[in-house]
């Protein structure tokens, strides 16, 4: 699970920093608000890689998507790609935990 919800995190990161981009264009932020906003969400996404394994690393991960889908009201497109990263990290989680149930199981008749 840890591999799938990584990709996916880093993957935010880099979608975060072209929004960055996008958002300096806006004329009512300044580029010290979208860089320090966008570069606190991207050190976010890089932390929750290590505390995936973690109590609440998943859960800030679901408050990590639910700031990625609310960044659409200052870049428009933002909606669209914070809907489709939170899907993919539902399904990582998802489809990670089953990925290491099998291989507990494979790991356990091997034994």
């Amino acid at each position: 699970m840890r591999t799938l919800c990584s990709s996916t995190l880093i993957g935010e990161f880099f979608v975060i920093g072209f929004a960055g981009l996008v958002a300096m264009k806006h004329p009512d932020l300044t580029m010290g608000t979208v860089w320090t906003v966008c570069g606190i969400a991207m050190a976010v996404c890089v932390l929750l890689c290590g505390m995936l394994s973690r109590p609440g690393g998943l859960a800030l991960g679901w408050v990590l998507q639910a700031g990625l889908i609310a960044s659409g009201f200052v870049v428009g497109t933002m909606f669209f790609l914070g809907v489709v990263f939170a899907a993919l990290w539902w399904a990582s989680i998802h489809y990670g935990r089953k990925v290491d149930e099998i291989k507990a199981r494979d790991a356990a008749s091997a034994a």
